[in-house]
């Protein structure tokens, strides 16, 4: 099962890895926290190549949890700098993950304020102070515009998509197409749009909040860093990308649209991902230029069970995703693939022989694991799913026998990395201190 690579994928495969296991520029503060970083690295280079570590990894997706174990809020998260970095030294050290919670996972608040970002409500600007960020559904693509989309993708998204999503970049929709500008007599009346008052402050609206997100990236860079030179903890993601049919489901159309399409519209959309496929690749390749990690993380929405048939999920979701999938992987990074929610009718078609062995990681919710087990062992690492409700209302001693029984039920093959199945927000932290414990003393067992 799983096809081979070409020659050249293999080689930037080897060196990406190499880049990963021996973190140039990287100052460690000692030989032996550079060895805990190189051991860890070697945990998930063993997993991700199906081989049997020492010890199963364990690597819990971690959001809001490390704010609130410290007693801050959401809101602290995305506007305070110091807090962030208290909160994420402090799990670190107290909790001991073999891979680094990063701090990009929050996003800056100070520049969706300054831009008036309409996607999402986050803490403080439509959410409470101690409440998650909350996609706000909307058809930021009208179901007229799949032509567009397709034929002229930048303009669509400078001039469609961009003045709906960010209420400071309104005046980019009365811009002229850019094939407008074409010699030097269309010069003057091309740019004379960007004399006009509210052009004129929608650019001191960008400055400032460019200004604002060197600030916010040169933090969080400073906190991980910090953080991976003083415990030796590795990123488990180094790039981001999504499946074509989730851009076009999450980000433009929305849930209700793109459901409508799928029988209005079933050509549009099958146009459209296609379209998206060399987007969403460029965007996990370009995400990934400048880390060494070489994994690409990929959350998965709309291909869950439940929300398509598996005929349309085949149709629809799949063909595009493994393209994705594919030209990651032909650039030598590889995707981590997080299939939210449950994937247990998805398992046969995931397993695709046309995908390279041992070149994926797929992490799941509530997916089957001995059915996930059965589908990707010898193909694919796979991981998670310690369940989110489990560390939020369960007791320590059941964390401790749902890990044991999961890592002797899927782990003693190899391949496998032991997760939580959600994104942890909210959970009792002796129940996580439980999961990393069993994880650890378990993993060795298998």
């Amino acid at each position: 099962m799983g096809s081979d690579t070409v020659p050249q994928a293999d080689e930037a495969y080897r060196q990406r890895m190499e880049r990963w296991a021996e973190a140039p520029g990287v100052e460690f503060a000692s030989a032996r926290v550079r060895a805990a970083y190189q051991e860890r690295v070697g945990l998930l280079w063993d997993a991700i190549e199906l081989r049997k570590p020492k010890r199963v990894p364990v690597a819990p997706w971690m959001g809001l949890f490390p704010l609130r174990y410290c007693g801050f809020t959401a809101r602290d998260a995305f506007y305070d700098r110091e807090k962030l970095e208290k909160a994420s030294r402090r799990f670190h050290e107290d909790f001991a993950p073999d891979t680094l919670q990063g701090s990009m996972a929050m996003v800056p608040g100070e520049v969706f304020d300054i831009l008036d970002y309409r996607m999402f409500d986050w803490p403080g600007h439509g959410t409470a102070d101690d409440a998650s960020y909350q996609y706000r559904e909307a058809e930021y693509m009208r179901d007229d515009e799949y032509g567009m989309l397709v034929d002229d993708l930048g303009g669509f998204w400078l001039q469609r998509f961009l003045p709906r999503v960010f209420g400071a970049l309104e005046p980019l929709g009365s811009l002229p197409a850019p094939t407008d500008l074409v010699e030097m007599y269309s010069v003057a009346p091309y740019l004379a749009a960007f004399g006009e008052p509210a052009m004129q402050q929608m650019l001191k609206k960008l400055a400032e909040a460019g200004r604002a997100a060197a600030r916010w990236l040169d933090d969080v860079l400073a906190i991980d860093t910090s953080i991976l030179s003083t415990m030796g903890m590795p990123e488990l993601g180094g790039g981001v990308t999504k499946a074509p049919y989730d851009i076009l489901a999450d980000t433009l159309r929305g849930t209700r649209g793109s459901m409508l399409d799928r029988f209005r519209r079933p050509n549009d959309i099958l146009a459209a991902v296609e379209r998206l496929i060399p987007v969403a690749i460029d965007w996990g390749a370009g995400s990934s230029e400048d880390v060494d990690c070489p994994l690409v993380f990929m959350p998965l929405h709309k291909g869950a069970d439940g929300f398509m048939s598996d005929a349309d999920f085949r149709e629809f979701y799949w063909p595009s995703l493994k393209a994705v999938i594919n030209g990651l992987i032909e650039q030598g990074l590889v995707p981590l693939l997080f299939a939210e929610g449950s994937y247990n009718d998805r398992l046969e078609v995931i397993a695709d022989p046309d995908i390279p062995t041992g070149r994926t990681v797929w992490m799941f919710d509530t997916t089957d694991m001995v059915a996930a087990r059965d589908h990707l062992r010898g193909f694919a690492c796979f991981g998670g799913n310690v369940p989110g409700s489990l560390l939020k209302v369960g007791t320590p001693e059941e964390v401790d026998t749902y890990v044991r029984g999961l890592l002797e039920s899927v782990a003693g093959d190899g391949g496998f990395i032991l997760s939580t199945g959600i994104v942890v927000d909210d959970a009792r932290p002796e129940n996580i201190m439980a999961m990393m414990e069993a994880g650890r003393r378990y993993g060795r067992a298998v």
